[in-house]
This record gives C-alpha cells, structure tokens and sequence, in this order.
C-alpha cells in the first residue's frame, strides 16, 4: 500500500452551533485520542490567518520518524504524513436560524413539520428507515404535548365550572409551566435545536430560501480554491446535516466544472448522513440531481459511513438509488459500531443521549477499531482503506 505523504481534506461538520476554531479545539482533542490509542505521533498546527474556508495543518507519523527523522515524509525509520484541513462549518445559518424567540422557533418548526409531511418526507422516512422517522416525529410529538398541557391548565377553571374570571390567574400559571417547566426539560433533548435543524432540513431540499442558496454558492467558489493545492488525496468528509451541504457544493462545482476531479484520488466520505433527511421531500429535484453527478463522477470514490445505533442515520439505506439514480455506481457502505470504538463504561454513559452517539462519528476512539476519523482524514493509509470490510481492525 502507497502511504500518502500529503492530502487536502474538506471537512462540512454537522448542525451544531460551533464555528470553525470550535471544531478546529474538538478536531484536536479527538486526535489526540486517536494518536494514544493506535501509537503515533500527532501536530495540530495554528488556524491559518485569512484563510476562507476556515484552515489548519496536521502533521502525523510513526513514533520512529519523529526520532530519527523528522524532516522526512515518508522513510525507513517510519511514515510522516501532513494533512491540511478545510472546515466548511454552517454554523452562520445554525445561528440564523435560532436567533428568533422562542415562539418563532416554535411557529417556524411546526411548519417545517407540516411541509415534510406534505411532501411526502415523513411516509418515506417510516419506509425506509423507522427509526429516523420517530426521531423526525419526537420533538413536535413533545412540544405538542406540553401545548396541550399549557392549554389545559389555562382553562381549567372554566372546564371546572368557576367563573371565566378565573384566567386571570390559570393564565399566567399556565405560561409559568411552559417557560419554567417545559422549556428547560425539553432542552435536555434539544427540542428548539432540532426545530431549527428541521428548518435547514427544508430549506435545502426545497431551495427555496435566496439567503441560504447564495450562501451555498459563495462556498462552493471558496471551496474550489482548496483543489488547486497539490496532494496525494482529496477527501471531502461530511457528517449528518453537513453531508447535504456538501452535496450540494459537490455539485455545484461538477456543474461549473465537470472534468474539476479529472486525475485526482477523491474520497467522499459522508458519516451518519442527513442527505435523505433533505432528497426525500418531493421538491428536493436539484439535491437528488446532484447526488447523481457526485456517483457518477469516475474521480470520486464514495464512502457512506452508517451505524446500528445510530437512530439519526438511515442504516442500510443505499442513499445513491433511494435518490433516484438506480442505474448509478452506489456508494460503498461502510457499517460501525460504537461500542466497538469505546470502553463500556464510555458506552453506557451516552448510549441514551441519541445526538451524543450521532457525534461519535467525528470524535475520537478509546479502542482500536475498524473506523477511525481521525486515521482517514489525517492517517497514512489512503482513506479509501476503510471501505474493505474485511480489515477487522485497521493495519499498525
């Protein structure tokens, strides 16, 4: 096996309030996990000052060259391997889209709701994949259930027989709980989060909102910048929501320039994907589109990474032919477990917090395992590596 002495990686994170430096500090720490587990050396250099798409340089490689050769690439002595990041983060629309009170969260979210079950993205969630489709249904089921309650109390006195009077007081009693009961309990399942990232989830289906789509047109040109770079590899990771962005970018860029790819090693590499939360509703033709230019393109070589216990994924979902392009090369699912990745006690901690094991994809291992972030966007092996299920755990 060729060991890659240099790759340029483009990296569309998930929907979390975080800008780059943030997920520069989370990319750090998970890759000191990682070099501690497996036995290398690791560097993660400073932000790179002006650069847009936010960028940082990390360096890895064998205990053995650092000692003996730490100029070197790749020698005798071990494997040097210097891999610059782009993070292409959206938190500028995650911080636009929860900006507004808590009742235009709320307005906003139902009707994200409504428009998903119109369009057919609710039914074919179940078909495919039943338990993303309860995660799709938990927060309005929830935040209904507390409207309900607060409806409730609010004219209790009246359902009662006591004068209408009364409201003056089972009104404000019945705010009181939804502000200082519900919204702090729902917080715990991140209710507003998820309403905003239902919103995204429409927007980039639909395309129907000029503000995010000129966004999305401004980073595929700032993104484009990062293939002029010379590298052994490009690999253009993504994870959940992160993994529609980049399709959308992806094909940005195939439409400007169809021959963009011609020559180079690409890995598209999508972890936990959310491209079925969006190509699923039936307004969502350009998205599906351009996920048939990304299976088409004889340069890219595409990765769907999925997890049993992931609810917030669609395990053993072909995303290519579910998106309409049957007749296309299918991505090459790759299946993990995290409690393969974690100690037990690691893993009983946040098997019940969905969105803590959804992050697991991009965080950092306790154990040697047959997937390692880290490894495929900074190792020495060609991130292609991890697609051969039959390496049980990664080569030392």
């Amino acid at each position: 096996m060729k060991l890659i002495k240099k790759r340029v990686v483009l990296h569309f994170p998930g929907f979390e309030p975080l800008d780059g430096l943030a997920h520069r500090a989370r990319y750090e720490r998970s890759a000191r996990q990682s070099a501690a587990v497996w036995g290398y050396s690791i560097e993660t250099g400073p932000p790179e000052a002006g650069d847009d798409p936010f960028s940082f340089e990390v360096t890895t490689g064998s205990w053995e060259a650092r000692e003996t050769a730490p100029a070197a690439e790749t020698s005798s002595a071990g494997w040097r391997t210097k891999s610059r990041i782009h993070m292409v983060d959206h938190d500028v629309l995650v911080r636009r889209l929860s900006c507004r009170n808590t009742l235009g969260r709320i307005i906003a979210g139902f009707r994200s709701c409504a428009q998903i079950m119109l369009e057919g993205g609710m039914r074919r969630y179940f078909r495919h994949a039943w338990r993303f489709g309860l995660f799709f249904l938990f927060p309005f089921l929830l935040t209904a259930l507390a409207i309900m309650l607060t409806t409730e109390i609010a004219i209790l006195p009246y359902s009662v027989g006591f004068s209408a009077w009364h409201v003056l007081w089972s009104g404000p009693l019945a705010l009181c709980f939804f502000i200082f009961a519900f919204l702090p309990f729902s917080e715990r399942f991140h209710t507003l989060h998820l309403f905003a990232d239902w919103e995204m989830a429409v927007a980039l289906g639909r395309m129907d909102r000029a503000d995010i789509n000129e966004w999305l047109e401004e980073r595929a040109t700032a993104v484009r910048k990062a293939f002029a770079e010379e590298a052994d590899e490009y690999v253009i990771s993504s994870h959940s929501m992160g993994s529609s962005v980049a399709a959308h970018i992806i094909g940005i860029l195939l439409e400007r320039e169809p021959e963009i790819f011609k020559g180079r090693r690409v890995v598209f590499a999508t972890l936990g994907s959310a491209i079925l939360q969006c190509a699923l509703l039936s307004s969502a033709t350009l998205l599906r589109a351009r996920v048939g230019l990304i299976a088409r393109c004889p340069d890219i070589s595409w990765l769907d990474v999925q997890c049993l216990t992931d609810s917030i994924n669609f395990y053993k979902v072909p995303v290519v032919a579910v998106s309409g392009h049957a007749d296309a090369p299918a991505a090459k699912i790759l299946l993990i477990r995290v409690k393969q990745m974690l100690t037990d006690a690691h893993y009983r901690k946040i098997r019940k917090d969905q969105l803590r094991v959804h992050r697991q994809y991009v965080l950092g291992p306790d154990l040697k395992a047959p997937f390692d972030f880290t490894l495929m966007t900074s190792g020495p092996m060609p991130a292609s590596v991890f697609a051969y299920p039959e390496h049980d755990k990664l080569p030392a």
